[in-house]
């Protein structure tokens, strides 16, 4: 069964705010880890609000479907548990969270909130239902809530449909979305969202016709729109020191997996080894080029905010050739036949990535199995090409998070739903997109270039070995951040005319993972999962 995210009705538009669909949070999975978390929160949070928080004496959580079958390896369970005491996925301390599981499976005891300790046996309350889902979503969950007389006095069902994004009955709305977005509290919403109405933007569309209409008939990029709308909610600096501070979040995931200890192994049975690590440092020695402005160590590019807004209608001009001289080389160590682009886009994803498996801060982007894939490109950009890094970060996230939206709306961006082309095939149609939008492309261009990099991901399945976030996904966002730069370029060099179009993929995706076997949509029922073995 799927959700209603699948099958979107007409008459509602595509836009969310950016700071929904690009959210910090903890790995390794923000439909199993940062979406699980939320709901416990938003639970607690209404047992508070009526005021039944003090009568409860025990808890029980039962997880159904994906959540069931890869909810160990995602960290699932250690969210949840999170989210019941009161933690938020972009506030938790991430390097705690496996002292208090192990204190709460210790002492059979939680304490709500943070503040009402309860029974709680780990064995006996966390319940896992592999063998079932409920009919509304793959990523299912209920909590009930007992009193000392074990009467339940609460209970409620919520669905993780990706991206860190949770819905359920009382609060979805008829087009698949929810009062609360990402908020944990009803207080914290916007007006139209608090009375099931969907949120009225300055320019709405639907999918991308609509889009490239709107910015052709206002004169605008994508980007242009997208800040447009998020007037509604936000000021101008508002915005623009969220989009700093997401980039700078991404920025620091990059640091910390490639100055993370190159003997340190990821967590679970597969005994993977980082790899981020000794990758950047062969790059720093010399063996290729090195960053502008790199020394020996991280060439950090966090932004400290300025004062300069955008200008409405600058397009920044860059040549989109790499100074790499392809000439006839005598022969030499195979080593030395690379492309430095390559290296470094894989290098800065796979970082990301392999944060994101030890369950690191990272922003899902647009959700963190493929958290890797546009900080990779960006960074790139920001490190090799740019010359204005503040505008240029505004630039990419604001055209990315159009796409992101337009794949929310017309398809899902949960691999339970469609597989992993729901996940790493959106961020490389999204970074594609986003690259060309900072190298000067057209709309047009922007437009073709998203869609040449979800095309070329149809039918990508999530077959975690494990339930691990770790094979093959973390190599799948390097390769999906170098598809993307090649998605980019092919669009850059041609006209914008294309046989395809970005609705067309869009639908093509939903509809592949409509028919795609549930074995293959993030269950570890199949493919790589059932073919290699654990140990």
């Amino acid at each position: 069964n799927q959700s209603n995210n699948t099958s979107p009705q007409s008459d509602h538009h595509a836009v969310v705010s950016t700071f929904d669909l690009f959210s910090i949070g903890v790995g390794p999975s923000s439909s199993h880890t940062v979406g699980p978390m939320r709901a416990a929160k938003i639970f607690i949070n209404d047992l508070k609000d009526h005021n039944v928080l003090d009568k409860v004496h025990s808890l029980r959580v039962d997880l159904f479907g994906s959540l069931a079958l890869t909810g160990e390896g995602h960290g699932t369970p250690e969210a949840i548990l999170m989210g019941i005491e009161g933690e938020a996925p972009d506030t938790v301390e991430t390097g705690t969270i496996q002292s208090r599981v192990k204190d709460i499976k210790t002492n059979k005891s939680i304490r709500l909130d943070g503040t009402h300790r309860i029974t709680f046996d780990y064995d006996k309350h966390m319940v896992f239902n592999y063998f079932k889902t409920l009919p509304q979503h793959p990523n299912g969950l209920r909590f009930c809530a007992y009193d000392k007389n074990v009467n339940m006095v609460a209970t409620n069902e919520y669905f993780s449909i990706g991206g860190g994004f949770v819905v359920n009955e009382q609060t979805q709305l008829d087009h698949g979305e929810n009062v609360y977005y990402k908020q944990t509290t009803e207080k914290n919403v916007v007006a139209e969202r608090r009375e099931q109405d969907v949120a009225v933007v300055s320019l709405p569309f639907r999918n991308a016709q609509e889009l490239l209409e709107v910015c052709k008939r206002e004169k605008m990029t994508i980007a242009q729109v997208v800040f447009e709308n998020e007037l509604k909610w936000s000021t101008p600096e508002a915005i623009r020191e969220k989009l700093l501070k997401i980039w700078n979040t991404m920025d620091d995931s990059i640091r910390n997996g490639v100055m993370a200890s190159p003997d340190d192994y990821l967590p679970g049975p597969l005994k993977v080894r980082r790899r981020a690590p000794r990758l950047y440092n062969k790059l720093l020695k010399g063996l290729y080029g090195t960053p502008m402005n790199a020394s020996n160590g991280y060439h950090d590019t966090r932004i400290t905010s300025s004062q300069q807004l955008p200008t409405s209608n600058e397009q920044q001009q860059v040549s989109s050739q790499y100074p790499l001289a392809l000439s006839f080389l005598p022969k030499m160590p195979r080593k030395k036949f690379v492309l430095p682009a390559l290296d470094y886009l894989s290098v800065y994803a796979i970082a990301v990535n392999e944060e994101n498996a030890c369950g690191g801060r990272v922003v899902t982007a647009p959700t963190n199995g493929a958290a890797g894939t546009i900080p990779a490109v960006l960074k790139y950009y920001l490190e090799f090409i740019s010359e204005n890094p503040e505008r240029d970060v505004m630039e990419f996230l604001l055209t990315t998070s159009a796409i992101g939206m337009l794949f929310k709306r017309g398809a899902s961006i949960s691999a339970a739903e469609v597989g992993c082309q729901g996940e790493v095939g959106v961020a490389c149609s999204m970074a594609a997109a986003g690259f060309t939008a900072v190298m000067g492309g057209t709309v047009d261009q922007v437009e073709n270039a998203a869609e040449i990099g979800m095309e070329h991901n149809l039918g990508l399945t999530c077959d975690p070995i494990g339930g691990l976030v770790q094979v093959p996904c973390i190599e799948r966002n390097a390769l999906a951040a170098v598809k993307a730069i090649a998605a980019a370029q092919l669009a850059l060099n041609g006209e914008g005319d294309h046989r395809v179009s970005l609705d067309q993929v869009i639908e093509t995706m939903r509809q592949t993972g409509l028919d795609m076997m549930s074995k293959y949509k993030e269950t570890s029922q199949g493919g790589l999962a059932v073919n290699v073995p654990l140990c």
